[in-house]
């Protein structure tokens, strides 16, 4: 039977739209930069500079400067070779002009530019000049200088000479487009934690960064490379033996580095990279590692009898506690998993990594007994309290299993049984617990009173943990175990909401409760599922006017605009117990009105250091971050 045009709807060859050129880039940014929130507009910054880092892991670049100028531009200066601008034998343009304008063009391609880039899919470039209002490019190449301006991704005329020069490098300046991106707010701690981690995984390599905005300055060099890096991971730590470990090793178009150093906490802080790349969801040169580590300790157990006959073997966890290790391995043809370069997945890495390893691992522990020793008992004692941890495991299982798997007591729960409509608050003491019962929805709201402080996970094994009654009652209200049994499809809440007061102590156990969720279930975290409330710190009212505000200068503004009258009445809270359940309802848990913060980890290197910082052992850094930190805490995106 014969369909004709109308039939479908008018759907016909016409309706196909073909994107040419960037007008793809700018029609669907979030494809090639992940988002157009800052998360994206880092990006920009990212393609750019990498493309530098690429010239310094090729041998011909030493230094990079980043400058964020109070116009919202960027500026990025290498002093590589310069970008080509000799015409292209197939774009019949500069090779400037075609780097800056076609997509998948550049030298990552093919070998004879680059044994190995960060830059793997050879659209950064031309991805920032499409999604910018205004770019210029500045090559100093061969006693020349060459100049070329975009508008929009538009060459506004061809690459041209505009001078002589004694140096060499490219300078890239662009203007973010306010039409993509909205807001054009760089954030300086977030590009600097990108570069200082660039610059400890390119050894040797200067990366300056000038933020102009506010007249600040930071310069990273490090020639120790990637031990360098552990070291700076550790420098909160006490550590279990004094010089890091470290291997390198090439191969006919790889190379492996790995460094690792053990300390006494209970975290594993285990980072990998690819061509300079985090790699924050692992691939195959991380599965490497791990299977290299643990059996090479395993064979030095046994060999140096620390691990006795009947004791069994130990496992991939037990090696891993308490360790700071950087995974780099830089290749010429990377597979990553995306644009967004999360995850490798080169077969052939796994082996040369694991190959690498074992040779370097085997070596050091026998030149290093005393060494080898101290590493050996530290994985043996975290093989034991695992051990203890999951009888304790067990006897929860088994305590819940015998009552019925019963919810915690204190545990007001909601009617809805839909997970993905039901929330549950994590209440700072019984006063406020009360409150936030009485004024809550118990359709979807359920509430956990917590009594005192939790236990400072960062400094606690998980058998110490599972005994902590306050702890237990959180992971059984959640249902989701814990540990080796963690499964996410059985929590019983989309959203789990910690509401503590808004003084110093209400911090604290805000900070003991993301820790304990960052390092035993991050993924609520990375599944979007944790948040922090936000409840008021003040109620000013005069007559019927009443205003709820959450800082000092909010509380003078709300006074200044009732005209400052005499009888303002200005209300602090202390605490959420001294809110009533109407009040607390309105301000702090209706979803019409609240606010609530995302807990989010963004980079998980930095999370780690500053879990540590605030819940280690050493009080002077903690007590300096704080310091510093105290006033700019209204968005926590740990």
């Amino acid at each position: 039977m014969a369909t004709n045009a109308r039939d479908l709807g008018q759907y016909t060859a016409r309706d196909i739209q073909v994107l040419e050129g960037l007008e793809a880039v700018r029609r669907r940014p979030g494809m090639y930069i992940g988002s157009t929130d800052q998360r994206g507009l880092h990006h920009l910054v990212y393609e750019i500079v990498d493309n530098s880092v690429d010239e310094a892991m090729a041998g011909y670049c030493s230094a990079i400067t980043v400058t964020l100028g109070r116009d919202r531009s960027v500026r990025v200066d290498d002093n590589g070779r310069g970008i080509p601008v000799d015409i292209h034998p197939k774009t019949k343009v500069s090779a400037l002009e075609t780097i800056m304008t076609v997509l998948h063009a550049g030298g990552k391609f093919g070998h004879s530019a680059y044994k190995v880039s960060g830059g793997l899919h050879g659209v950064g470039a031309s991805v920032v000049n499409a999604l910018s209002e205004h770019v210029w490019v500045e090559v100093h190449r061969e006693g020349q200088i060459y100049r070329q301006e975009y508008r929009r991704g538009v060459p506004q005329g061809p690459v041209r000479p505009v001078g002589t020069t004694d140096r060499r490098g490219t300078t890239t300046w662009f203007l973010a487009d306010r039409e993509i991106f909205g807001e054009i707010d760089y954030s300086f701690e977030t590009l600097t934690q990108r570069f200082r981690e660039t610059a400890y995984l390119t050894k040797g390599l200067q990366i300056t960064v000038i933020d102009e905005r506010d007249d600040r300055e930071l310069t990273f060099l490090f020639e120790g490379g990637i031990v360098s890096f552990v070291r700076h991971l550790n420098k909160h730590r006490t550590a279990i033996h004094p010089r890091p470990f470290y291997v390198q090793k090439d191969y006919e178009t790889s190379s492996v580095e790995v460094a690792f150093q053990y300390n006494d906490s209970y975290a594993e802080s285990v980072f990998s990279f690819a061509n300079t790349i985090n790699t924050v969801d692992g691939g195959t040169h991380l599965t490497g590692f791990r299977t290299a580590l643990t059996r090479v300790l395993n064979d030095y157990a046994r060999k140096s009898k620390l691990l006795k006959e009947d004791e069994s073997n130990l496992t991939g966890d037990d090696v891993r506690e308490g360790l700071t290790a950087i995974v780099s391995v830089k290749l010429a043809e990377p597979q990553f998993e995306g644009q967004t370069k999360a995850k490798l997945g080169n077969a052939e890495m796994k082996g040369q990594v694991e190959s690498a390893l074992t040779e370097g691992l085997s070596a050091y522990l026998d030149e290093n007994p005393s060494d080898a020793r101290r590493i050996i008992e530290k994985c043996i004692t975290a093989a034991r309290a695992r051990e203890a941890a999951r009888k304790a495991r067990d006897l929860v299982i088994r305590k819940s299993a015998l009552e019925g798997m019963t919810l915690p007591g204190k545990l007001a729960d909601c009617s809805e049984k839909d997970p993905a409509q039901c929330e549950l608050y994590l209440v700072e003491g019984d006063s406020a617990g009360g409150s936030a019962k009485q004024g809550r929805d118990r359709r979807f709201q359920a509430i956990l009173p917590l009594r005192g402080k939790i236990l400072n996970v960062e400094k606690a094994r998980e058998d110490k943990m599972l005994a902590h009654e306050e702890i237990r009652a959180i992971i059984t209200a959640l249902g989701t175990g814990i540990g080796d049994i963690f499964n996410l499809s059985k929590l019983r809440y989309n959203r789990i909401i910690l509401m503590t007061d808004a003084d110093v102590d209400g911090s604290h156990i805000r900070t003991l409760l993301l820790t304990f969720f960052f390092r035993h279930m991050p993924q609520l975290i990375e599944e979007q599922h944790l948040f922090i409330a936000q409840p008021p710190l003040y109620r000013v009212a005069h007559g019927k006017d009443v205003r709820y505000v959450y800082s000092d200068k909010e509380r003078d503004e709300a006074i200044a605009a009732m005209g400052k009258p005499k009888n303002v009445v200005v209300q602090r809270y202390k605490g959420l117990g001294e809110m009533n359940p109407e009040q607390l309802w309105e301000t702090t848990m209706n979803p019409a009105t609240r606010t609530i913060l995302q807990v989010t980890i963004e980079d998980a290197v930095a999370a780690d250091e500053i879990f540590e910082m605030l819940m280690g052992d050493q009080v002077p850094p903690r007590r300096q971050f704080i310091q510093a930190h105290a006033q700019s805490v209204k968005n926590l995106d740990v």
